[in-house]
């Protein structure tokens, strides 16, 4: 018989769903499977905790994995990739990863202080974006953030890509905040001063590179290239083109930190 599971996994700049689906095939199933990942994350863009479901179909008289053995079963699979299965669930016929999904909150990490790539600790090298040329102007950044929340047409804050036709450009952002954090062993290099920050995000779906946008026009705005009302005028101009060029933040500090949903669906 076919079940449907939903499994919650973190991964390091990785295409999970490749490396899961290939992993699935392990458990032997009368049918491939194919794992929905509830967001799909660019190239270098990290997971604290992301979703995906699939069906998994076995032989006849054989019973549906439980949960332990699926978990189990996958993570000795993706033991050589930056992958592992938190938790499994069962789940109804119904349930999306994607779809079903009722919020969806990204962090973005910033390292401050660095006049120079070679200051940039070297176990935090892929795990956060560190403009250079000094300090930003944090609380200039925390006022422009205001002017994301709420429910606007996020068009120049996107980027083009296939599904752009498809897409409404209109988002609803219940959260931006900009906020102190600490890096990986931080104790051991305070006295240099670094400064570690997060802003994070929340919505019920993001478009195609949104937060990269949004984080690269804060910093814009913290360095004094922008000023916080120019967040106002990019949301209303409603035109990509518009963007600021080269401004968009690199992916190696976003991190998917979690997807909510009821528990009824999982």
């Amino acid at each position: 018989c076919s079940r449907r599971a939903a499994v919650k996994t973190p991964h390091l700049g990785a295409a999970v769903q490749s490396y899961a689906s290939k992993a699935a095939q392990n458990l032997k199933p009368v049918v491939p499977i194919k794992f929905h990942i509830s967001s799909r994350t660019d190239s270098g863009v990290h997971a604290l905790c992301n979703a995906a479901h699939l069906d998994i179909q076995r032989a006849p008289g054989k019973p549906a994995f439980r949960e332990r053995e699926l978990i189990r079963g996958l993570n000795h699979c993706l033991k050589p990739e930056p992958i592992r299965i938190l938790s499994a669930y069962r789940v109804t016929s119904d349930f999306h990863a994607r779809f079903s999904a009722l919020s969806r909150t990204y962090i973005y990490r910033l390292l401050l202080g660095c006049a120079h790539w070679s200051e940039i600790p070297v176990f935090e090298r892929d795990l956060c974006w560190a403009p250079l040329g000094g300090y930003l102007d944090v609380p200039a950044m925390q006022d422009a953030a205001r002017f994301l929340l709420g429910t606007h047409d996020f068009s120049t804050f996107r980027s083009l890509n296939s599904e752009t036709p498809f897409q409404s450009p209109i988002r609803t952002i219940v959260q931006a905040e900009i906020q102190p954090s600490s890096g990986f062993l931080a104790h051991h290099y305070e006295s240099r001063g670094l400064e570690f920050w997060e802003l994070k995000f929340r919505s019920k779906s993001f478009l195609y590179r949104q937060v990269r946008r949004m984080v690269g026009a804060l910093v814009a705005v913290g360095q004094g290239k922008l000023t916080p009302h120019h967040i106002k005028e990019l949301l209303e101009v409603k035109d990509a083109r518009a963007f600021p060029p080269h401004a968009m933040a690199p992916p190696s500090g976003l991190f998917l930190k979690s997807v909510e949903y009821d528990e009824a669906g999982g």
